[in-house]
């Protein structure tokens, strides 16, 4: 769907009613701007960029643990280390 926006004075763009709709933005939010590699301009909600954020760290973290999780990881080494020490000592 292409629809047409005008700038008027300062710069401001009114996205269209139906598109404000459909994502959720209301008066007053906060829209992420930037520009992709072909110098088009995107706008993102704070929602999308969340997204891919925990998309980043998500990746991240599952090249770091593969088949695990960092809770899991921590538990395991803690008892590890408690059993250590239960020998040292008995």
């Amino acid at each position: 769907m292409t629809q047409q926006a005008r700038v008027s004075d300062g710069g401001t763009v009114v996205i269209p009613a139906d598109i404000r709709r459909e994502l959720g933005i209301r008066q007053g939010d906060w829209l992420t701007v930037d520009r992709n590699d072909d110098g088009a301009i995107v706008l993102k909600t704070h929602d999308q960029v969340q997204r891919e954020v925990e998309q980043v760290f998500r990746a991240m973290r599952d090249k770091a643990l593969p088949g695990g999780s960092v809770v899991d990881e921590l538990i395991a080494e803690r008892r590890a280390e408690a059993q250590r020490e239960a020998k040292e000592r008995g």
